[in-house]
């Protein structure tokens, strides 16, 4: 019984995306400063930018990118992604910080 407990609980957890390790407020002056720009200041993209890259600038909230794990956000923030060049300015433990303010994006 204990077992088929624990597995059930090790199951669940698994699935879930985990947490960031970062602190969300401090994400959140890192993201205004150097994400709000194109992602918008709530995660919804600026729909200017959006059309002169001729780009769909995804959601942050969405279930389709929030789906994604710590580590994709890491690599779309210091590699970049499609037209999104990496964001250099976003270095060290800014990035577990901006990733957990992302996850307060959750809709």
């Amino acid at each position: 019984m204990k077992v088929s407990v624990l597995i059930t609980f090790l199951l669940t957890v698994s699935a879930v995306p985990a947490l960031a390790a970062g602190d969300p407020a401090a994400g959140k002056a890192v993201f205004e400063k150097s994400c709000k720009t194109c992602h918008g200041a709530t995660g919804v993209a600026n729909p200017n930018i959006a059309k002169m890259m001729k780009v769909d600038i995804k959601d942050l909230g969405s279930p389709e990118i929030q789906k994604m794990s710590d580590a994709e956000f890491k690599t779309t923030i210091t590699e970049g992604k499609g037209k999104m060049k990496p964001v250099k300015s976003v270095a060290g433990g800014d990035i577990d910080n901006v990733i957990a303010y992302v996850r307060t994006l959750r809709k």
